[in-house]
């Protein structure tokens, strides 16, 4: 398929592209392309104008600031799934991002495209609300943060306005004792989630969970919290009863798409099993 027609624009800088979505309707940033493109060729998008940011540079990266782990926007999924620091601090992270599409899409998707697009099939979404990470946007008033879970409104939206770009991601390292993981139950040809679940644990010096949090993806129409699983297991030791018993609690409130790949009530199902293997991994990893 051949895209519609549109403008062409390179930004120099970040307040170069913030002004040339000010000044041109109906304008798109194009950052990896891997969100945008497929559907510009399909002309499900028509954008009269693409503000290229793929080439600013300070957009990119993985640091440390204080307590925080900052993920600039224009990260590469690759950089992610192969960040000692991560791997270290937040695996979740790079648990997820390693399974994200193929290594092309890896290689060039960024962060930020993925966050911004909303998917209700991407796997960071989640793992952010699970993460409950903070999103840095800048506009023409400079810079705004915003929670996790103020970011996703509804499918394919954010909090993000037309003339603002999400800059970079900052989310706190994990604490002594916790464990991270991220599984998912993938479609086979796009590689996006069917269904998936990011789950955090941390433990008390009796072992009990002190702290839980699940992100689901795939399930509905945007990432949702398992705010029942994770009442249902703080405070309590996550012998396997437990997480099974908690795990029940993941699809409670979730309004399941259903399409040709997954019935409503397969997806349900899936976030249950998924929020399992989740949890049991996220514990396992706690111990260790």
């Amino acid at each position: 398929m051949i895209p519609a027609g549109f403008d062409y624009y390179r930004a120099s800088s970040v307040e170069d592209a913030i002004d040339l979505l000010g000044s041109h309707e109906d304008a798109k940033l194009l950052a990896g392309g891997h969100s945008l493109i497929p559907l510009m060729k399909l002309r499900l998008a028509e954008p009269a104008a693409l503000v290229d940011i793929g080439g600013l540079k300070g957009l990119s990266g993985i640091r440390e600031d204080g307590d925080e782990i900052v993920i600039g926007a224009l990260t590469r999924h690759y950089a992610l799934e192969t960040s000692d620091l991560l791997h270290s601090k937040a695996q979740v992270v790079a648990e997820a991002a390693a399974q994200i599409g193929d290594v092309q899409v890896r290689n060039r998707g960024t962060v930020g495209g993925s966050l911004v697009h909303a998917d209700p099939g991407a796997d960071l979404p989640a793992v952010m609300l699970a993460l409950d990470a903070t999103m840095v946007v800048q506009g023409p008033s400079g810079d705004r943060r915003v929670q996790a879970s103020d970011f996703f409104v509804e499918m394919l939206t954010t909090d993000v306005q037309p003339n603002e770009i999400l800059t970079e991601i900052r989310i706190r390292a994990l604490p002594q004792r916790s464990g991270s993981a991220y599984v998912k139950f993938p479609n086979p040809a796009s590689g996006y989630s069917v269904v998936g679940s990011a789950a955090i644990v941390s433990l008390d010096g009796s072992g009990a969970c002190s702290d839980v949090r699940v992100g689901i993806s795939g399930a509905g129409p945007m990432p949702v919290r398992a705010t029942g699983t994770e009442g249902a297991l703080r405070s309590q030791q996550p012998s396997p009863e437990a997480l099974q018993r908690a795990a029940q609690e993941a699809a409670n409130g979730i309004e399941a798409l259903e399409d040709i790949h997954a019935s409503a009530e397969y997806r349900l199902h899936l976030t249950r099993v998924m929020t399992r293997r989740a949890l049991e991994s996220a514990v396992a990893r706690a111990r260790s």
